[in-house]
């Protein structure tokens, strides 16, 4: 799939086209078969090029679900980041609860017994 090397076959076709004509006549047998590659050159390029078009359509979705997809994993990293941060909050309450808890149950003794 070389453009250029299509491109230049093309070139050489119709300068080889040109001067057959020139040295033998449009209708020539030389003339016809110089048409003919160059019709033939003119195809493989045309199909290359719709190839590249198509790879580089597969190419931009492709970059576009990438980049669908780093954006997904940014958006869960914050996600992630900020249930860290709730569930070491949660914990700190709950150790202060025990905290409390245990001495809630002290005073709670200390008044049954004080009464």
């Amino acid at each position: 799939m070389d453009r250029n090397k299509d491109q230049r076959d093309i070139n050489h076709d119709k300068a080889q086209l040109a001067r057959d004509d020139k040295n033998f006549g449009a209708n020539s047998a030389q003339a016809q078969a110089d048409r003919k590659d160059l019709h033939a050159d003119r195809v493989d390029r045309n199909k290359d090029q719709r190839d590249i078009n198509h790879d580089r359509r597969d190419l931009n979705k492709d970059r576009a679900e990438r980049n669908a997809d780093q954006r997904d994993i940014n958006h869960d990293k914050k996600d992630l980041a900020k249930d860290r941060k709730d569930r070491n909050q949660d914990q700190k309450d709950i150790n202060k609860d025990k905290k409390d808890l245990h001495k809630d149950r002290k005073d709670l003794r200390r008044d049954k017994r004080g009464h």
